[in-house]
């Protein structure tokens, strides 16, 4: 192990960038955090600005590096965690991007993935990528950005306009190298599970050139040292956001499972190298892979807004003023009154799957009040983490006992209790609740010998709180039926003449 050093960690979210420096015993030294823009041009459609994150991706590492007092030299790696699914392309001899970056949480391409739906269904390719036909991953979006932006399908096949997800444009403009992780790559629906390569049928079917795609490596690897601004610094992990969490738990035996609270909100259970197919509407994903070492796979049960819904309580009805102040505006009750919020902004992910269906608020009435709705929305994170409980119990064979939970939700201990009620077993929050950080700085350590073996980093897993079920079985039930009589009103709301 290296002394006197530290691992930095890129966490590129859907709603701003961070940089953590850890030390050797995974504790956290230093946190720089910048949120960039979320840009609505259309109903449904959310974008993100490229050049925008990468220089605050570059202003968070220095900032985090002063806030430490410490210099580049300091530093045994860089690892990167990111936003999965969200899709950019860019011009490869200028560097700059030929669109906006298009958020996983879009939906514009309803159309395109009907289409391909209506040959085989939307489990059409589920066989062989682990994942349902939805607007949620990436091939859609190349699609579209194909067909829509004037000589980008000509630069495309001859290799001149390339495909990343954010780890790949990240290591692109800091090393040169065109790469992506098997991690980050199985979100795709382009990559074959068992191979872990891009796929010929998957690559014809999406219309996707096989000339703009990255190469596709470990999760845990050196990928090249960065030049310009962090020159000399090795980039040795890239995993999607939720893969680095569960890394991060050190779930790294199969049967261990957490839960990430984020702008959205996603539980991962590990399955060893074995390849598991839902039948509950969750999603089969590689979990990590480690240099020279088999991959590990997961089930996966996404859901897609969960901070985002605090997030628009805040600044689209203006209700509190910060994130943080929700929780004190639901404790002003004692319940949510009878009102559920089923966020539905984007469609329903896991395990619905339901693109056309789009938000509800429901059982209002002229009791209540902001702080009903308030908690009414920390509920529906509990609810939407029920229903992925119950599919995951089911898929797995195998009741879950305890759910590990991390994420910057956590910090709100009335949304913990709330999820130790609803879901019925206890919920733990780890001391380093920052998971998803702290899974990249350990693949990027490994990568570099920083720490000699995984057995080291379960050592650094500590429980730092941990919340009971208290509420009723009947009274559970009882409202769980009232969440899923909501969920039902949600359901085709988009029409098929809607723009």
């Amino acid at each position: 192990m290296v002394k006197d050093a530290y691992v930095a960690s890129i966490d590129q979210g859907t709603a701003s960038s961070r940089c953590l420096l850890f030390d050797e015993r995974g504790r956290i030294v230093s946190v720089a955090q910048k949120e960039h823009r979320q840009l609505f041009p259309r109903p449904g459609w959310v974008e993100h600005d490229p050049e925008e994150i990468l220089a605050n991706v570059l202003e968070v590492v220095a900032d985090s590096l002063e806030k430490a007092d410490l210099k580049l030299a300091d530093l045994a790696a860089l690892g990167i965690a990111n936003q999965r699914e969200t899709t950019m392309l860019w011009d490869r001899h200028s560097g700059r991007p030929i669109y906006n970056a298009i958020s996983w949480q879009d939906t514009r391409t309803d159309k395109i993935v009907d289409a391909l739906a209506r040959e085989g269904g939307k489990d059409r390719f589920r066989a062989k990528t682990g994942l349902p036909l939805t607007t949620y991953f990436s091939a859609p979006k190349i699609q579209w950005i194909l067909d829509h932006v004037e000589g980008a399908r000509d630069g495309a096949e001859k290799g001149d306009v390339l495909f990343g997800t954010m780890d790949t444009w990240l290591i692109w403009k800091l090393t040169g190298r065109h790469v992506t992780d098997v991690t980050n790559a199985s979100r795709t629906l382009l990559m074959d599970l068992r191979s872990l390569e891009w796929d010929d049928e998957l690559l014809e079917a999406m219309k996707v050139p096989r000339a703009m795609l990255p190469e596709i490596h470990a999760s845990s690897e050196p990928y090249g040292e960065a030049s310009g601004a962090l020159a000399g610094l090795p980039v040795a992990a890239a995993l999607g956001d939720q893969q680095a969490a569960l890394f991060g738990q050190t779930c790294f035996a199969a049967g261990e499972a957490k839960c990430t609270y984020g702008t959205g909100s996603f539980m991962l259970l590990n399955t060893g190298e074995r390849i598991v197919q839902s039948t509950h509407g969750l999603l089969t994903t590689v979990g990590c892979r480690i240099a020279g070492q088999p991959a590990t796979y997961a089930l996966e049960g996404s859901i897609a807004v969960t901070g985002a819904l605090v997030q628009w309580l805040r600044d689209k009805l203006g209700l509190i003023s910060t994130a943080a102040e929700i929780e004190t505006l639901a404790r002003t009750v004692d319940d949510s009154g009878g009102v559920y919020v089923v966020p539905a902004f984007s469609g329903l992910f896991a395990p619905h799957w339901r693109s056309d269906a789009r938000g509800v608020i429901a059982g209002l009435t002229g009791y209540t009040t902001k702080g009903h709705l308030a908690r009414a929305v920390l509920e529906a994170t509990a609810w939407q983490t029920r229903e992925v409980l119950e599919a995951m119990n089911i898929d797995s064979g195998t009741d879950l006992r305890v759910l590990k939970a991390d994420g910057g939700m956590t910090a709100d201990h009335l949304l913990m209790q709330l999820l130790a009620d609803f879901i019925g077993v206890p919920v733990v929050r780890p001391i380093v609740a920052e998971t998803v950080s702290l899974g990249a700085a350990y693949a990027a350590g490994l990568a570099v010998g920083f720490w000699p073996d995984q057995e080291s980093l379960r050592a650094n897993w500590h429980k730092a709180a941990e919340w009971l079920p208290r509420l009723e079985p009947e009274s559970r039930e009882r409202r769980y039926r009232k969440w899923k009589k909501a969920v039902a009103r949600t359901l085709e709301w988009v029409d098929e003449d809607d723009d």
